[in-house]
């Protein structure tokens, strides 16, 4: 039953705007190997979930290169070149979040990023008008999965975690959501998401 859901809370990397650091480190370093030999040396994942989490650029680009000098540069450039680790939006996706809007849901947005990088885009696509609210992680010092995020979420939209249906690409996060009570859709595709919905009687779907 879905009745008490009233209000929708959507991820936004990798489920409405692509991102890969890939396709930045791609252009930089001459074969696929090598880019997942780099990332993978400098803990590259557990490095920028600190900058999700508020750690300013600036310090983390010191501190890493002073940990690997030889990478300086490489690293130096996911700041500066960082949109172009964007891949592109998830049109289809998009199109299901308008539906979703014209049916009168109550969206919102809860998202790991950072809050510098997230400047740079807010401005740049207007499906994010879309949403009543975000929640930025960069701006609460804290990232999904943790439990406090989801917390802060449900503080600032006025809602309880079972009215709430939650859409994220990441297992860890679904997981994490449900355990608080959340009804959540693990995001694979735009087929799979716009099906799932169905399978829950959201309303707007087949508007």
């Amino acid at each position: 039953m879905t009745h008490h859901i009233t209000a929708i809370i959507f991820d936004l990397g990798n489920v409405l705007l692509g991102w890969d650091a890939h396709r930045l480190y791609n252009r930089l370093l001459p074969d696929p190997v090598t880019v997942d030999r780099f990332l993978e040396q400098i803990r590259f994942s557990e490095w920028n979930a600190k900058q999700d989490a508020g750690r300013p650029f600036h310090e983390a680009v010191t501190e890493l290169s002073a940990e690997f000098p030889h990478y300086a540069d490489l690293i130096h450039a996911y700041d500066t070149h960082w949109e172009e680790s964007l891949t592109g939006t998830y049109d289809e996706t998009i199109e299901i979040v308008r539906k979703l809007k014209r049916a009168g849901w109550p969206l919102y947005l809860l998202s790991n990023f950072s809050s510098e990088k997230f400047e740079l885009v807010k401005d740049k696509h207007d499906f994010l008008d879309l949403f009543d609210d975000m929640i930025i992680s960069g701006e609460h010092k804290t990232i999904k999965p943790d439990p406090a995020i989801f917390h802060i979420t449900l503080q600032r939209i006025g809602r309880q975690s079972n009215e709430c249906l939650f859409i994220d690409d990441s297992l860890a996060n679904i997981e994490s959501a449900h355990e608080l009570g959340f009804q959540t859709i693990h995001y694979q595709s735009p087929a799979l998401l716009r099906a799932d919905l169905k399978k829950l009687s959201i309303r707007g779907i087949d508007s």
